[in-house]
């Protein structure tokens, strides 16, 4: 079997491409993965929102001690689908070797800061991997690495559908911010770290919305009222927010911009030079057997 993208002896090397010279992607993502990606994207809002879109009087509120298990068993099986859909429009071999590679180091890191607060090395590797591999290999990525740090730390239940939503959509957002192709250095770094900070706030959102309705109401005043308005729990939730996570949210923001502008242009030259010499994009081809 031939790689065309390795030189021959006497062919020389791939020259160094410059900033106007699109990278190649893992995963091209077409119409079946858009849609795909739209569909787990929507089915997750309204499984993350419905505190807010359901009315008092729906069947949902009505069974809100269930809702939660239910839209985590159904995203569980969403996520799986898209990663399906994914793979298919273009996995090889070689994305699959990096997509286990990044994952198992981005599962080791994040047991580094369990019992710190927000102090999540794993966020910002997923940031700057995402930025480099594209939207696509991100969401996989995203979601692929907080399935097996759940499985090494434990940390199983119902909210892991929803870390793991949540990390790819983490994920898939840095592969979608601009000038991917032609933006380098100082500035580049300075992106990365304030959509570092924004996504590790975003995060915490997503998943206390997920761990929000399961908080007691007889114990809480700050836990979900399905007799509520929805100014009211609205206020509620914010209050939620402030009071559990807002240490581990700044936390988190701060690791990831510090790591960013520390270690970011070592990581994503690092990544960026793994990818060309990948050559995801090149075909791979099987060479008649010599007579």
């Amino acid at each position: 079997m031939t790689d065309r993208s390795t030189p021959g002896p006497s062919t020389p090397g791939p020259a160094t491409p410059d900033r106007s010279t699109p990278q190649a992607r893992p995963i091209r993502l077409g119409p079946r993965s858009v849609a795909a990606l739209a569909l787990v994207s929507a089915v997750g809002v309204a499984a993350l929102g419905w505190p807010f879109l359901a009315p008092p009087e729906s069947a949902v509120v009505a069974h809100s001690q269930d809702a939660p298990w239910f839209f985590a068993c159904l995203l569980v099986l969403l996520v799986a689908v898209v990663a399906a859909t994914i793979s298919e429009s273009g996995l090889g071999p070689k994305a699959v070797a990096m997509l286990g590679v990044l994952a198992a180091t981005g599962a080791a890191l994040r047991p580094i800061g369990a019992g710190t607060a927000g102090l999540e090395p794993m966020f910002f590797l997923m940031v700057l991997s995402g930025r480099v591999l594209g939207p696509g290999f991100g969401f996989v990525l995203g979601s692929v690495t907080m399935f097996a740090s759940a499985l090494l730390t434990g940390g199983v239940g119902p909210w892991m559908p929803f870390q793991m939503l949540a990390m790819g959509w983490v994920t898939m957002g840095a592969g979608l911010l601009p000038g991917r192709d032609r933006l380098r250095g100082r500035a580049e770094l300075l992106l990365l770290g304030a959509y570092g900070a924004l996504a590790a706030f975003a995060y915490g959102t997503v998943t206390n919305l997920a761990g929000w309705p399961f908080t007691d109401q007889a114990a809480s005043s700050i836990a979900f009222d399905p007799d509520a308005p929805v100014a009211g729990n609205l206020a509620r939730f914010v209050t939620y927010c402030l009071a559990t996570s807002m240490g581990w949210d700044l936390g988190r923001a701060v690791t990831t911009v510090v790591l960013t502008l520390i270690l970011g242009t070592v990581i994503l030259k690092a990544l960026r030079r793994a990818t060309r010499r990948a050559a995801f994009e090149s075909p791979v081809t099987f060479d008649a057997p010599a007579g």
